[in-house]
């Protein structure tokens, strides 16, 4: 059995591979289609939206 290191004191090669090994993977998720849109910023469409929700 290998002996176990901390991993702060492990190299910066061996921390890379154990957090690779650790990462997952999104699957049929995008994340960037995830993403939240603030409220704050201005868009034509969702005004336009909103219009049409009110008629």
């Amino acid at each position: 059995m290998p002996k176990f290191i901390p991993y702060k004191k492990l190299s910066k090669r061996k921390r890379r591979e154990l957090d690779n090994e650790q990462r997952g993977s999104w699957g049929a998720v995008n994340p960037v289609t995830r993403a939240i849109k603030s409220r704050k910023i201005y868009d034509r469409k969702r005004d336009k939206e909103i219009e049409r929700m009110e008629e």
